[in-house]
C-alpha cells in the first residue's frame, strides 16, 4: 500500500512539474538551485571516494548514461536527474564532491549510497555520508554561496527561491533494523517504536535544514 501511495505522489509530482516545464531550448531553469539530500536512489558519486562496499563507479552501473558509470547506483539517470531536467537545467547538478566555484550556485546533490536517519545506519558497509553529514556539507556550501553573493543576505534570498529533495530512510530498516547480528534497533524498539523515533529524528533533521 505504501508503495502504490508513494508511486502516485511521485506521478502526480512530475506530472504538475512537467506542466510547469519551459519548453524554450534556451530558457533559464523555473529555480535558480536545486539541493539534494538522500541515500543511493539520489547519490550521483558522493561514495566513489570513500571506503566502502556502496559504490557504484564501475559496469554495469551507468551504462545507458552519457558520461557512463559516475557513481549512480542506477543504469541511467535517477529521478533527481529526471527533475532536474523537468525543471529545466541544462546539465545534472554536481555531487558535493566535485562542486567547486560557481557550480554551488545551481545546487548541490548531497545524497550518499547506504546513507540514514540514524547515524550509525550502514555503517557495516563502509563510510557513507549520514543525513546529519550532509546538513554540515550543506551548511559548508550556504557559506560558500555567501562568499560569491557577497552577503548572508543575499544568499539567503537566493535560497529561499531554491527546490530542495530529501529522500532517506530505507537504510534504516535494510541495513539497521532488519540486521539484528549487526544491529541491536530491533531488540530496543518494537516496529512501532522504531517507525516513532525514526520520524522524530528525521523532523528535527529537517528543521535543522529549513534553519540553515
Amino acid at each position: 500500500m505504501a508503495s502504490t501511495h508513494q508511486k502516485i505522489w511521485w506521478s502526480v509530482f512530475l506530472t504538475l512539474l512537467l506542466s510547469n516545464c519551459q519548453h524554450e531550448v534556451d530558457g533559464a531553469p523555473q529555480v535558480p538551485c536545486y539541493f539534494i539530500f538522500g541515500d543511493s536512489l539520489s547519490d550521483n558519486g558522493n561514495n566513489n571516494l570513500l571506503v566502502t562496499k556502496a559504490k557504484a563507479n564501475f559496469k554495469p552501473y551507468g551504462i545507458d548514461f552519457p558520461l557512463g558509470p559516475t557513481g549512480r547506483f542506477t543504469n541511467g539517470r535517477t529521478i533527481v536527474d529526471f527533475i532536474s531536467e523537468l525543471l529545466g537545467f541544462h546539465g545534472f547538478i554536481p555531487s558535493f564532491v566535485t562542486a567547486t566555484g560557481k557550480d554551488v550556485l545551481q545546487g548541490v546533490n548531497y545524497a550518499s549510497g547506504a546513507a540514514g536517519i540514524r547515524d550509525e545506519t550502514g555503517q557495516h558497509l563502509g563510510d557513507r555520508i549520514t543525513l546529519t553529514r550532509q546538513l554540515i556539507n550543506y551548511q559548508l556550501t550556504v557559506a560558500q554561496i555567501a562568499i560569491l553573493l557577497g552577503g548572508a543576505a543575499a544568499a539567503a534570498d537566493q535560497l529561499s527561491k531554491c527546490v530542495f529533495t530529501v529522500g532517506i530512510g530505507s537504510n534504516d530498516y535494510i541495513n539497521n533494523y532488519f540486521l539484528p547480528n549487526l544491529y541491536p534497533t530491533s531488540k530496543e524498539f518494537t516496529p512501532e517504536q522504531y517507525a516513532t523515533a525514526l520520524i522524530a529524528q528525521y523532523s528535527l533533521q529537517l528543521k535543522t535544514l529549513h534553519e540553515i
